[in-house]
């Protein structure tokens, strides 16, 4: 896992590193400035480029102008650009000036800076300022983002687009933020970059080991990871030869309604191939014909209703159930919903129309089994949790919520966070935008509940589902594209997800 720290404790790595390592602080500069040069000279061939430096007076500046310093040592055009001398520099920042300086190039001044002095062949580097950095642009710094962000150069922002916070939200009506097609994130990746409305900002990031000492990295106290191969392919349990078809239990799926029958369908696809032994779908009697016809493997229990789910199978059989997909939240399907959190005995997933009962009936919450699943889009969870203004707040909120209820929540979206009762959070990498169609929730329905049949905890079983549900739509994109992939094609790539860890 990688652990998403705060400004101060990426602050207090860095001091931890300079004392215990030992290194200097300007020699942990000139490691982080070298990260981000071996990325530009792989990113593209600078050979015919300008490059212009934008160097604020902290460190991050500092930053810039070891960056500069390396550039030119390649004979790469470089134009550097600084405060005027009024301004209070770091002193990392004055050594790393007089270097430039011994290189033979002399920093022209913010206020020299004019947007025709910018080519086709221009790359914009923005090492303003850092992740530290708690108040708005001001003054010429306000002005130089407007003018960076009036060009239409490539631009490379150093650890974090100047303007943005890393672990609070901005104001738009106050906030200048630099708007970077690439972020260089030291070590870490900030928290912000996780949700969607700052991807317009960070453009495409990037996370550099600069060497900081792992004795803090590790010992460091963190509830916020960012989930990695490694970490899926631990959990991840080998099957014996001689296993049977009990050993990997047997799944409960409820769900479908008239004109909704293929919400079933793909949930008993989904689960079937996530490796459990057994799977029935509980639905209406008008998909019955349905869900036999298109996928014989699943068995099937016929609700007495023709159209919508109004009562519970036997549930002794099962090892673990979901419902939701599909269902509706008519009276009786509710009612039918009420007596499955009353009468579950097994691991219980929650997703689509049964959260939607759930915010209509919320005194239910408290009644959830301790572990429950829930699978919400931001919409459910804001009817679930209540109104939240950002994604920092809702963060927090959803946290607070999985402590009070003892439940492991499935935030849908890009980064899909898993949340456990103990309020940790697991941002997933895998998934794209093609991911973004009807189905798709209900393809990770059956993947979950399949490993919570198969005795995955329940919150390793998210965080090893959702992986996989990412995976499984980025090997489908590679065949179909983002705009032509639909729910299915997750489905039929589920098998070479699992491929990927053998």
């Amino acid at each position: 896992m990688i652990k998403i720290f705060s400004p101060d404790q990426v602050r207090k790595a860095d001091t931890y590193t300079i004392q215990n390592e030992p290194v200097s602080s300007i020699n942990l500069m000139e490691r982080a400035a070298m990260a981000c040069f071996e990325w530009m000279n792989s990113f593209q061939d600078l050979s015919n480029k300008h490059v212009l430096v934008f160097c604020g007076p902290g460190n991050n500046g500092g930053d810039g102008l070891a960056i500069a310093r390396m550039l030119i040592e390649k004979k790469v055009q470089v134009s550097t650009f600084i405060p005027d001398e009024s301004v209070k520099k770091s002193e990392d920042f004055s050594v790393n000036l007089q270097r430039l300086r011994e290189c033979g190039l002399e920093p022209h001044l913010f206020e020299s800076f004019e947007l025709n002095q910018l080519t086709e062949n221009s790359i914009l580097i923005d090492a303003l300022f850092g992740s530290g950095l708690s108040k708005p642009l001001e003054g010429i710094y306000k002005e130089l983002v407007k003018l960076i962000n009036n060009s239409t150069c490539v631009t490379v922002s150093i650890d974090i687009p100047s303007g943005l916070y890393a672990d609070k939200p901005f104001d738009p009506v106050k906030d200048t933020i630099l708007k970077a097609d690439y972020t260089l994130s030291f070590q870490f990746p900030k928290l912000a970059f996780l949700f969607p409305e700052n991807e317009f900002y960070t453009g495409n990031w990037q996370v550099l080991p600069i060497g900081l000492h792992p004795d803090f990295i590790n010992g460091e106290p963190c509830r916020i990871y960012l989930v990695e191969f490694a970490d899926v392919k631990g959990i991840l349990k080998p099957r014996s030869r001689f296993s049977h078809k009990g050993t990997f239990g047997h799944s409960l799926l409820i769900g479908g309604s008239k004109g909704k029958i293929g919400a079933t369908v793909l949930m008993g696809k989904a689960c079937l191939r996530s490796g459990t032994g057994l799977v029935t779908v509980h639905l209406p009697a008008c998909g019955y014909t349905i869900i036999q016809t298109a996928a014989p493997e699943v068995m099937v229990s016929v609700d007495e209703e023709e159209n919508e789910c109004t009562q519970l199978p036997h549930l002794g059989a099962f090892s673990s159930i979901s419902a939701g997909p599909g269902m509706g939240t008519g009276k009786n399907t509710a009612n039918m919903l009420k007596h499955l959190i009353q009468e579950a005995k097994v691991p219980l997933l929650l997703d689509a129309d049964a959260l939607n009962i759930l915010s209509d009936n919320p005194t239910w919450l408290a009644f959830l089994p301790k572990g429950t699943v829930l699978t919400p889009h931001p919409g459910e969870f804001a009817r679930l949790a209540g109104k939240m203004s950002n994604s920092f707040d809702r963060l927090e909120i959803l946290r607070a919520f999985c402590i009070k209820y003892s439940l492991n929540i499935v935030l849908k979206g890009a980064y899909t966070v898993v949340c456990s009762p103990l309020g940790n959070c697991y941002f997933n990498p895998t998934g794209n935008p093609g991911m973004a169609t009807g189905g798709s929730g209900d393809v990770l329905t059956g993947i979950l509940t399949g490993l919570l049949t198969q005795g995955y905890n329940p919150t390793e079983a998210c965080i090893l589902g959702v992986y996989l549900h990412g995976l499984a739509g980025d090997l489908a994109a590679e065949n179909n594209g983002h705009e032509a992939l639909v729910a299915g094609d997750i489905i039929e790539d589920i098998g070479k997800g699992f491929m990927e860890f053998y």
